[in-house]
């Protein structure tokens, strides 16, 4: 009898088997560790294994001298997540990532999130904020040190929630940066 060849599952089917783990990290170096993980997992091959990295965080509002800004701050400090399929060599690449102290669990035995654990992290939900803003927008400032000039929109940066306005002040065109909340579309 012939043995039939059955292809590897794809990376797609792979992430349906991949679980959340929870990796200790030095406090202030998650965001290091999560660049150095990614960067590993893409120099070794390991994205069949290792599938997201994960800084949980949460924005937040600051007033500081009348002036409202958007935040952020990390949900759990000293501690990355990781979606993978645990086996030796992909345990070994995240234990031995410079500012890895350790999967929490006991032992060396890492424990997976229960998929409740997961959502109420809302680790899956990377949604970035929507706007109906297009480049050669007029908008209206609303708030701040160019409260009531009307500007042109020259970029967006969706992610930082940040929109560069040309703005006409004393008889020329200057270009300032402000918050998604401190302007009106006209």
């Amino acid at each position: 009898m012939v043995p039939i060849y059955m292809p590897e599952k794809s990376r797609e089917e792979r992430a349906k088997n991949a679980k959340w783990y929870v990796v200790h990290t030095y406090s202030g170096h998650e965001n290091k560790v999560k660049a150095n993980l990614e960067k590993m997992v893409e120099n070794r091959g390991m994205i069949d294994d290792i599938f997201e990295v994960a800084v949980p965080t949460e924005e937040y509002m600051d007033t500081k001298g009348g002036k409202r800004t958007v935040k952020e701050r990390k949900l759990f400090p000293g501690y990355v997540l990781v979606k993978m399929i645990i086996n030796d060599e992909s345990w070994y690449l995240v234990r031995n990532t410079r500012g890895v102290t350790g999967f929490v669990g006991p032992g060396s035995k890492p424990v997976p999130l229960s998929d409740v654990e997961v959502r109420a992290l809302g680790v899956q939900e990377t949604v970035l904020p929507t706007t109906d803003l297009k480049i050669k927008d007029v908008v209206k400032v609303i708030s701040g040190p160019f409260e009531n000039f009307m500007g042109t929109v020259d970029s967006l940066n969706i992610e930082k929630r940040k929109v560069k306005v040309y703005v006409s002040m004393f008889g020329r065109e200057t270009l300032v940066e402000l918050d998604f909340d401190q302007i009106d579309k006209i």
